[in-house]
C-alpha cells in the first residue's frame, strides 16, 4: 500500500507550507491533543502565530472502545451518533462521557499547566489535528470554538479527512485545508501515515513548552 506521510512532523511541515500566506494575519492556532499538537506546534511556528489546545474526548461503544458513538468537550457539550446510541444503556453513555469530560480536564492542566485559553475573537482560528475520520471530535471542537473563542473564521487543517465529512464542515461555514481528501476512505488515519507512533502525554508537555505562546498582537485569555 502507498504511504502518503512518512510521520505528523512531515505532515505538518506541509500544511504549514500551504497555510504560509496568513503569516501576517491574526491567527490562533488550536491543536487537538494528542496526535494534533506535533502537527500544530509546525505549523504555529511557521505563522509565527499563539498556540493552544482544544481538548475534545471520544466517547467509544461499550463494546468496542475505540470505535466513536459520540465526543464530548472540558465544558460538558458533547454530540451523539443518534443511530449507534440508540441500543445502548443510557447510565452507560452517562458514565462514559463523564469520565471522558474529566479526561479532558485532566490534560488541559497537565499539558498547559493552568494557563487559561487563548481567545481568538475576531481573529481566524486553526484548528488542527492528524485527521479526521467520523468527524465527531473535530465537529464537538468547532462547537468548543464558535461558543467560547468567538473567532471570525475557522480553518480546520488536517493532514486527512474523509470527503463525507470535509462536505458536511464545509457546508456550515468551515474551510478545509487538507493534504488528502479521501473518498475511499482506508478506514483508519494511521493507514496514511508510515510513522503513527502514540504520542504521549510527556511528548504533549514538551512540545507545550517549546513552541511560542504570544505573536505580535496581544493575545487574551477567554
Amino acid at each position: 500500500m502507498e504511504t502518503y506521510f512518512r510521520d505528523r512532523y512531515e505532515a505538518g511541515k506541509k500544511l504549514a507550507g500551504i497555510l504560509k500566506p496568513l503569516k501576517n494575519q491574526k491567527v490562533v492556532v488550536y491543536a487537538l491533543p494528542r496526535g494534533g499538537v506535533i502537527i500544530g506546534a509546525e505549523i504555529a511556528r511557521e505563522l509565527d502565530a499563539p498556540f493552544d489546545l482544544i481538548i475534545t474526548r471520544k466517547i467509544g461503544h461499550p463494546n468496542s472502545l475505540e470505535y466513536a458513538i459520540g465526543a464530548i468537550a472540558e465544558d460538558g457539550h458533547s454530540i451523539f451518533e443518534k443511530e449507534q446510541i440508540s441500543e445502548i444503556d443510557p447510565d452507560y453513555i452517562i458514565t462514559a462521557a463523564e469520565k471522558e469530560k474529566e479526561e479532558a480536564k485532566r490534560r488541559r492542566q497537565i499539558y498547559l499547566e493552568g494557563k487559561k485559553p487563548i481567545s481568538s475573537k475576531n481573529k481566524i482560528a486553526i484548528l488542527v489535528d492528524d485527521g479526521v475520520a467520523t468527524g465527531l471530535t473535530m465537529k464537538i471542537a468547532i462547537k468548543e470554538l464558535q461558543m467560547h473563542y468567538k473567532p471570525k473564521k475557522i480553518i480546520v487543517a488536517v493532514g486527512i479527512i474523509s470527503d463525507s465529512v470535509a462536505d458536511e464542515l464545509e457546508s456550515e461555514g468551515v474551510e478545509i485545508i487538507t493534504l488528502i481528501r479521501e473518498n475511499n476512505f482506508l478506514g483508519a488515519i494511521g493507514e496514511y501515515y508510515q510513522d503513527f507512533s502514540p504520542v504521549e502525554d510527556t511528548d504533549v508537555i514538551k512540545i507545550m513548552k517549546g513552541v511560542k505562546i504570544h505573536a505580535s498582537f496581544p493575545v487574551q485569555a477567554i
